[in-house]
C-alpha cells in the first residue's frame, strides 16, 4: 500500500493513482459489473486502457480543462470511468443523483455550468433533452446503454462507446495534449464537485481537492486495513460523496475492487453473489433487509421459528463480546458457535453479508436494536460520523470500542470541539474548498482557521472519548415545560420495528410529542396477507383497524423505551396519526437520500398537524402528489387520530444557557 510520502507526491491526482495501480496491480480485478445475468471483469490494466480512450475521445469532442462534466445514472463502470477520464483532461466531474426530477437536475446543471453530461440510458438523456431549453449551458450529452436511442437528432447526441473508439483513434495526435494535462494537475486542484442533497433549501455544490479525497481515503483505508485484497459492492447514488469515497478514493487508493450490481431491484441477489468484505449501508438499507429477516421467519415452520428465536437470544447476549474479543465462557461459546452453524451462518449467507470484514452505517442514526441484531451475528458493523463537506469522515468506530449510543472517535487527521451551544465542529485535510459560486454560505460553515460547523448537537463520553450525536441542531429544542426535545432519538426507536417504514415527530415547544407513522408496505402487506385481511391500496392497508391497533402497540413500546432516558423522558409519543401516503422524494418530502424534510412536511401537513393537537379524533385532508410520470395528481383521506399510552416521569429540564 502506499505511503503518506507517495501520497504528497507521486500519488497526488486520481489518475496517478489508476496509473500506479495498472502497474502494481495490473491483473487484479478492478470493476466487475453484471449485466444480463452475467458478470463481466476488468482488470485494472483494462480500466486503464478504457478511462485513456474515453479521456482522448473527450479531447476530441472539445473538453477544455475546468470545464464541468455532469454525470447521471446508476452504478456502472463506465460512469466511473468517465468521472476519472474527466479528472485526467482537466474537467471536473459532477455526479447527479439519477432519480431526480428534471426540474432539479435543471437547478444542479445551470448552477455547475456543465458544457457535457454523461447519461447512462434513455431515461436519463431525456431528462436533460427537457431541460435544455433552459439550461443554455450544455453542448453535448453522451450516453452508455444506446437502447431506444436510434431515432433521436444526434447533431450533440454522443454514444459513450463512438466516443472512446474516436479517442483510440486520436492516439497519436493528442497523446502528446493528453499528457501535458496530466502533467499540470496538483494535490489541491478540484477533484470532484458533489452537491449537497438540499435538507433545508437549494443543494450547493460541494467543491472537494484532490487533497481532500486522496488524504481522506489515505487515513481511513488504513484505519480499517483496507487494501487490495478487498472488494466493494458500489450501488449507492453515485452523486452521493460516500459512494465516491468509496468506489473511487478508497478504490483508487488500495486498489480494491469495485463490483456494480445489475439494477437497483437485483441488488440483493448479486450482494450474495459478490460477497464483498467492505460494505456500507445507510440505516434503512440494514432496516429492509432485518425486515426480509422477520417477514420470512413469521413464515417459516414453528420448530424452524423456535430454533430462530432461542439462538437469537443467546447472540444477543455474548455474540457482540464474542465479535470484540471480550472473555466469554467456553459453554457459551461452544452455544454460540452451534448458533453459528445452524442460524447465524445460513442468515448471513443468505444476506450476503458472510465474508465482511468492515461494515459501516452512517447517514442517520441506526436504531440500537437494529444495530445489535448485525453484529450479534458476528458481522463487524461499525458506526461512522461524516459530512459531504469532510470528505465523508469525521468520526469512526476503532475495532473493540463499537456501541449503538456512540459514533466513534475523530479520523485519524481530524480535529473535534464542541462549541458552547453544543454543536460539532471539526477540521481536517478533507475539509472542503468551499461552496460554489457560494461565498456566503462557505463562510458561515467554515471559519478562517478552518473549523466546519456540523448543523449537529453533540457532546463527548467522559473516559471514552466517543462523540455522541445527540439530533440535528436546529431540531434539538426544549417541549413547553423546558425538557429536552430530540426527535429524531424517538424516530429511530420506532424505525426498529419492521412495520414501520418512517416516522416524523413533532414537539418543539408544545404540551406533548405528537407522530406521523409511515407504514412498510411489504411488512404489513405481508403481515396483512398471513391474517387474511384484503386491500386494494397502501391508503386502505395504512387506514385498516387492526393495522393502526398494531401501530399504536409498536408505539406504547418505544414510549416505555424513551420513558427508560431520563433526559428524553418527555419525548413520548401522546398522539398519533398513520399517513395515507408514504413520504416522497418526488413530493419534495425527503431529499434525494431520504433524510426526512422536517420544516416541508410539517408546512405541508400543519392540517394533520394541528389536529394532533387540537383533540380531534380524526381529519380530512387532500394532498397533491407526484406520479412517476411526472403527472400531479390528488389523494384524498380521512385519517383516524389515535391515543398512545404513555409511561409516568418527571423529565429532566434543559438547565438554562
Amino acid at each position: 500500500m502506499a505511503t503518506q510520502k507517495e501520497a504528497t507526491g507521486a500519488l497526488d491526482t486520481i489518475p496517478r493513482l489508476l496509473a500506479r495501480n495498472a502497474a502494481a496491480y495490473g491483473q487484479r480485478p478492478a470493476y466487475r459489473e453484471k449485466e444480463f445475468g452475467i458478470w463481466q471483469c476488468w482488470s485494472w490494466a483494462e480500466a486503464e486502457e478504457e478511462i485513456r480512450a474515453l479521456a482522448l475521445g473527450f479531447l476530441v469532442l472539445g473538453v477544455d480543462e475546468g470545464d464541468y462534466i455532469a454525470v447521471i445514472g446508476r452504478n456502472r463502470p463506465a460512469l466511473y470511468w468517465s468521472m476519472v477520464a474527466a479528472q485526467m483532461v482537466g474537467a471536473i466531474p459532477v455526479p447527479l443523483y439519477q432519480d431526480a426530477v428534471a426540474e432539479e437536475m435543471a437547478y444542479v446543471l445551470e448552477h455547475c455550468g456543465a458544457r457535457f453530461v454523461v447519461c447512462g440510458d434513455q431515461e436519463q438523456v431525456d431528462k436533460v433533452i427537457e431541460v435544455q431549453d433552459r439550461v443554455h449551458c450544455i453542448e453535448h450529452v453522451m450516453y452508455q446503454d444506446k437502447r431506444g436511442m436510434r431515432k433521436y437528432d444526434h447533431t450533440h447526441l454522443n454514444w459513450l462507446h463512438d466516443i472512446q473508439v474516436e479517442g483510440r483513434a486520436a492516439q497519436t495526435r493528442l497523446a502528446h495534449e493528453l499528457e501535458a494535462r496530466l502533467a499540470k494537475q496538483a494535490y489541491d486542484d478540484t477533484c470532484v464537485m458533489l452537491y449537497t442533497s438540499g435538507t433545508t433549501g437549494k443543494p450547493k455544490g460541494v467543491v472537494l481537492s484532490n487533497r481532500n479525497i486522496i488524504e481522506t481515503s489515505r487515513a481511513s483505508s488504513e484505519f480499517d486495513d483496507l487494501s487490495e485484497k478487498d472488494s466493494v459492492l458500489a450501488y449507492l447514488p453515485m452523486a452521493w460523496v460516500g459512494d465516491f469515497i468509496f468506489s473511487i478514493g478508497q478504490a483508487y487508493w488500495t486498489g480494491f475492487c469495485v463490483n456494480c450490481p445489475e439494477s437497483p431491484e437485483t441488488m440483493m441477489t448479486d450482494l450474495r453473489e459478490i460477497g464483498p468484505t467492505y460494505f456500507f449501508a445507510p440505516p434503512r438499507i440494514f432496516e429492509t433487509m432485518l425486515t426480509s429477516v422477520m417477514i420470512r421467519m413469521e413464515d417459516a415452520g414453528a420448530l424452524k421459528k423456535r430454533m430462530f428465536d432461542h439462538f437469537m437470544e443467546h447472540a444477543r447476549r455474548v455474540g457482540p463480546a464474542i465479535l470484540d474479543g471480550k472473555p466469554v465462557s467456553g459453554t457459551d461459546r461452544l452455544k454460540y458457535r452451534l448458533g453459528d452453524l445452524l442460524v447465524y451462518g445460513p442468515l448471513k449467507n443468505t444476506l450476503g453479508l458472510t465474508n465482511i470484514r468492515v461494515g459501516y452505517t452512517a447517514g442517520e442514526a441506526i436504531g440500537p436494536e437494529i444495530f445489535d441484531f448485525y453484529r450479534s451475528l458476528g458481522i463487524n458493523l461499525k458506526q461512522l460520523y461524516g459530512q459531504t463537506e469532510a470528505s465523508v469522515f469525521i468520526t469512526q468506530q476503532p475495532d473493540g470500542e463499537v456501541r449503538a449510543d456512540t459514533v466513534g472517535v475523530p479520523s485519524p487527521g481530524v480535529e473535534v470541539k464542541i462549541d458552547d451551544t453544543g454543536e460539532v465542529y471539526y477540521r481536517s485535510p478533507g475539509t472542503f474548498v468551499e461552496y460554489y459560486k457560494n461565498a456566503e454560505s462557505t463562510a458561515k460553515t467554515k471559519d478562517p482557521e478552518g473549523w466546519v460547523a456540523t448543523g449537529d448537537a453533540g457532546f463527548f463520553e467522559e473516559g471514552t472519548g466517543h462523540l455522541r450525536i445527540i439530533d440535528r441542531a436546529k431540531d434539538v429544542g426544549k417541549m413547553a415545560d423546558g425538557s429536552l426535545f430530540a426527535p429524531k432519538y424517538v424516530e429511530n426507536k420506532l424505525k426498529f420495528y419492521p412495520n414501520i417504514l418512517e416516522a416524523v415527530v413533532f414537539g418543539a415547544d408544545r404540551e406533548m410529542c405528537t407522530a406521523f407513522i409511515n407504514i412498510d408496505l411489504t411488512a404489513v402487506g405481508n403481515w396483512a396477507e398471513r391474517n387474511n385481511i384484503a386491500y386494494a391500496s397502501y391508503q386502505e392497508l395504512a387506514g385498516h383497524p387492526k393495522v393502526l391497533e398494531m401501530i399504536q402497540s409498536h408505539v406504547e413500546e418505544t414510549n416505555k423505551s424513551v420513558a427508560e432516558d431520563p433526559m428524553l423522558s418527555g419525548c413520548q409519543v401522546h398522539r398519533f396519526l398513520v399517513l395515507h401516503k408514504e413520504l416522497d422524494a418526488d413530493d419534495g418530502e425527503l431529499t434525494r437520500t431520504r433524510k426526512v424534510r422536517r420544516n416541508i412536511i410539517a408546512e405541508k401537513f400543519n392540517d394533520l398537524v394541528e389536529a394532533l393537537y387540537d383533540g380531534s379524533d380524526s381529519v380530512y385532508t387532500e394532498t397533491e402528489v407526484t406520479y412517476e410520470d411526472g403527472r400531479k395528481g390528488k389523494i384524498k383521506a380521512t385519517l383516524k387520530i389515535s391515543d398512545a399510552a404513555v409511561v409516568p416521569v418527571k423529565p429532566q429540564k434543559v438547565a438554562a444557557e
